[in-house]
């Protein structure tokens, strides 16, 4: 942990954050100095990723949940505010990518997309804003936040995406209409969109779309999931006075 560290005496929580990005912000935010629960249906990457941010000097909960249960999202919560003490930052980075034709697609992708991306963040972001409301009336930093990680596919449809863009641009909607209702009581709600990243997200798909994907993709330069930790941490790191709404990541080589 750094001398400097912003986010000391503040608590983070991260949800997908057994791997990529949601991984990558844990030790970010740890290294900033925020205490940081870190959630996943993987327990034992979670375990590890403990234990390497604790040798590091960091504090960290590991908590095994499934976020697109209702209850799992409200227990998630409210243990981390119980054994850590308080809620300052939230990290709504659980999602899942199935892409392929709508007219011949599965269903059941259909509902894993919404179920999680959708509303597995809906139910983690309204069991911590009582938290983040709070959070914000508190030293030491008297601001929280709100992040919620969306995709280049909440800005821009594509064919053979149409779901997934469906719940991107959703998850975009939401944001903008929360960050109204509650900026001016410091809670400040972000929206991070990255483009093509080196993560597990493609290896859900069906072979066909992982070769297609990869064709689609095989000559650019991917960005790195800490590089949209350092977004995120550019993010919670500002004064209280500054917000940054909305950051959109692309690689320096993609275009759409």
């Amino acid at each position: 942990m750094a001398s400097n560290a912003i986010l000391v005496g503040t608590v983070a929580l991260v949800t997908g954050a057994s791997s990529g990005i949601g991984e990558a912000t844990a030790r970010r935010l740890a290294a900033e100095g925020a205490a940081v629960a870190i959630a996943a249906r993987r327990f034992d990457r979670l375990e590890a990723l403990a234990r390497e941010i604790e040798d590091a000097g960091g504090r960290a909960l590991a908590i095994e949940a499934d976020v697109t249960d209702r209850a799992q999202s409200a227990a998630l919560v409210e243990r981390t505010v119980a054994e850590l003490g308080r809620l300052d930052t939230v990290v709504n980075n659980a999602g899942v990518m199935l892409l392929g034709s709508t007219v011949d697609a599965d269903v059941e992708e259909w509902d894993r997309m919404v179920d999680l991306n959708v509303k597995g963040l809906l139910y983690v972001a309204k069991a911590a804003l009582p938290h983040l409301i709070a959070g914000a009336e508190a030293e030491p930093r008297r601001v929280t936040d709100l992040v919620n990680v969306s995709s280049v596919a909440g800005r821009r449809a594509r064919a053979d995406s149409a779901v997934y863009n469906l719940t991107k641009h959703g998850v975009g909607a939401f944001s903008e209409a929360l960050r109204q209702e509650i900026t001016e009581r410091h809670v400040r709600v972000s929206l991070v969109e990255p483009g093509a990243v080196s993560t597990e997200l493609a290896s859900h798909n069906r072979p066909e779309v992982q070769a297609a994907m990869k064709g689609r993709f095989a000559d650019l330069e991917r960005l790195e999931a800490d590089d949209i930790a350092d977004a995120i941490s550019y993010i919670v790191t500002r004064p209280r006075h500054v917000a940054i709404n909305e950051i959109l990541v692309r690689p320096t080589e993609q275009q759409g």
